[in-house]
């Protein structure tokens, strides 16, 4: 377990959350509009199974599972319309990526939320948090702790855990359950960038552990 930031963490389930960031189908199901860009890092770190198991535990353990997801294209969006749009937004749009109503955009069977489970407002870009419910949802079930995993490192991971981070929650991150387009992009994030931010980052075995204790 890589801690930056001190003594180990706890995990009370009261205050607690799983942050699952974009579980869509184009993301982490093969066939997918963005599975084979991502496929090499989700192979070789056996992402979806991680997460699989993470959920299981967190479930298990009476931890409330929260679902950020990314913005679904829509028809009616409109975005040719908006005076600035960023690169990254620009091209999920030409793309089409996670279309509402459509098997790419729906979420991964495995991680579908059960009655009571909490999806968030959608993203527009990466943080799952910037102009969406996210914040106000984790406030109001008492969590102060976020466990976060999901797609994509360098990008909706990276900006969540910072946000978490800038707003005072405690963040740990599953290094073995977040999946990006290449190696380059996973050492950037994780060797460089959110151990500034994450006070842990984790193996599944150990969060996992951790959890069932």
């Amino acid at each position: 377990m890589t801690n930056p930031s001190g003594p180990a963490l706890t995990y009370e389930p009261e205050l607690t959350g799983l942050l699952i960031v974009d579980p869509y189908n184009d993301f982490l199901s093969e066939g997918g509009k963005l599975y084979e860009l991502g496929r090499s890092t989700l192979e070789a770190n056996n992402v979806v199974d991680h997460m699989r198991q993470v959920l299981a535990a967190a479930r298990a353990a009476g931890v409330q599972v929260f679902i950020a997801p990314h913005h679904r294209w829509r028809e009616c969006d409109k975005h040719s319309h908006w005076k600035t749009i960023p690169p990254i937004g620009a091209a999920g749009d030409k793309a089409r990526i996670f279309a509402d109503g459509t098997w790419g955009g729906s979420f991964h069977p495995d991680f579908e939320p059960r009655p009571g489970e909490v999806v968030a407002q959608e993203h527009w870009l990466s943080s799952g948090f910037a102009n969406t419910d996210l914040d106000l949802q984790l406030k109001r079930h008492g969590v102060r702790k976020v466990i976060v995993m999901g797609m994509r490192a360098n990008t909706c991971i990276e900006s969540t855990v910072r946000f978490a981070a800038e707003i005072g929650y405690e963040v740990t991150l599953v290094k073995d359950a977040i999946g990006s387009f290449g190696e380059a992009e996973m050492e950037a994030s994780l060797q460089f960038n959110m151990p500034a931010y994450a006070n842990a980052i984790v193996t599944t075995s150990e969060i996992v552990a951790k959890l069932s204790a």
